[in-house]
């Protein structure tokens, strides 16, 4: 199924922010950070682990894929429901996606009961997000073409107008290019070279 103009962005973090929000003695830091995948969020809860190993609770939340397909929340021994689904809640309103949020607790002697929970981790996921920048991003899909040297102008032609990348060329009686683009250009694209004379579309 072609995506549609629509369907081929999403919206994540920039970068990574951190601070921290404090509730009747108990102190949450919080930790934002964009993720490609499952291995860099168990690589950043274990750092996070390792440098604050003293901590009460370790709680997040993250969703990946651009659709948004994947998601987990972690309550690390808080009551259920009244950490991870907060912070994941966050990342949902803001529409985001790629995003991983971990809130650290010390607790401060004085216990906040469950909506009190609930708000301070919905709080510091929310904090964490105000103080990253949002960006927009497109789902990529990649092409590759052969086709006689004597078509390269018109072949160019066509990758400059779309503003394609070429991320990989074999250049000789035979050029082959390796294009990626939006996935919402990619069915558009593919039609259009196929009407170049002699070009060839090469299944990735």
């Amino acid at each position: 199924m072609p995506y549609s103009s629509e369907q081929d962005s999403y919206l994540t973090l920039a970068g990574k922010s951190s601070g921290i929000y404090k509730d009747r003695g108990s102190k949450f830091l919080y930790f934002a950070f964009r993720v490609e995948n499952e291995e860099e969020i168990k690589a950043e809860l274990a750092a996070l682990r390792k440098i604050y190993f003293d901590a009460t609770h370790h709680c997040y939340a993250w969703i990946l894929g651009p659709q948004g397909a994947q998601f987990r929340a972690n309550d690390d021994g808080e009551p259920n429901h009244s950490a991870g689904d907060p912070i994941l809640g966050q990342i949902r309103s803001h529409q985001l996606t790629q995003v991983l949020i971990v809130v650290v607790r010390y607790f401060g002697g004085t216990k906040l009961g469950v909506s009190g929970l609930i708000n301070a981790y919905k709080t510091s996921a929310s904090l964490a997000i105000e103080e990253s920048e949002i960006v927009k991003k497109w789902v990529l899909g990649r092409i590759t073409i052969q086709f006689p040297y004597a078509s390269m102008n018109e072949v160019m032609k066509l990758i400059k107008s779309e503003q394609l990348t070429i991320v990989n060329q074999e250049l000789g009686l035979d050029c082959v290019l390796t294009l990626e683009m939006r996935m919402g250009l990619l069915e558009g694209v593919t039609a259009a070279l196929s009407e170049i004379e002699g070009l060839l579309v090469k299944n990735d």
